[in-house]
């Protein structure tokens, strides 16, 4: 019961978030000198995900708040993921991005907030009212499921795109684990 009840949910915001965010992320991607990604707490585990992902489709990332993460600069992307897009916390970030020059990409819940208002592009995953109380998926459980999913299927869309083979991933996967 409850896994359905996941299934659908996802499903139901996954069909209300625009179909060609993961043409334009992907150009977004392609267009940066390096990408930096931030969230705090589950989103960042989410940009986790992905800022691996990333790594074996062969772009240089770096996940922010980590102690080898070097300095952003300009002609840099950085990936915020944030539900609510006011984390105070990311919020400094994005402004400390934007003074250097760095492009601002916002993954949200939400379209308006303090860091969409200050990044270049938002992408809006599914729609506000698709996040209220559900029943067993507390906490922004509906927002993290949902983006790791429409992250996952951006990089089906790269690897496919750019014809990388499983091989090549793999030879960039950590070997030190």
């Amino acid at each position: 019961m409850h896994q359905q009840l996941i299934i659908e949910k996802i499903s139901g915001v996954l069909e209300a978030t625009d179909d060609t965010y993961d043409v334009k992320l992907t150009q977004l991607l392609d267009n940066a000198k390096r990408i930096f990604i931030a969230g705090a707490g589950r989103s960042k585990l989410v940009g986790n995900f992905f800022a691996m992902r990333l790594v074996h489709g062969g772009y240089d990332v770096s996940v922010v708040g980590e102690i080898v993460t070097p300095s952003i600069k300009n002609g840099d992307l950085l990936i915020i993921i944030s539900g609510s897009g006011e984390t105070e916390q990311l919020i400094a970030f994005t402004k400390s991005a934007k003074k250097i020059g760095a492009n601002i990409v916002l993954i949200s819940a939400k379209s308006s907030s303090t860091i969409g208002d200050l990044a270049d592009a938002v992408f809006q995953i599914g729609n506000p009212e698709q996040y209220g109380k559900v029943l067993g998926m507390p906490m922004g459980t509906v927002f993290e499921l949902s983006t790791l999913l429409f992250l996952e299927a951006t990089i089906s869309h790269i690897i496919h795109d750019k014809g990388i083979a499983e091989e090549v991933m793999r030879e960039r996967h950590a070997n030190l684990e």
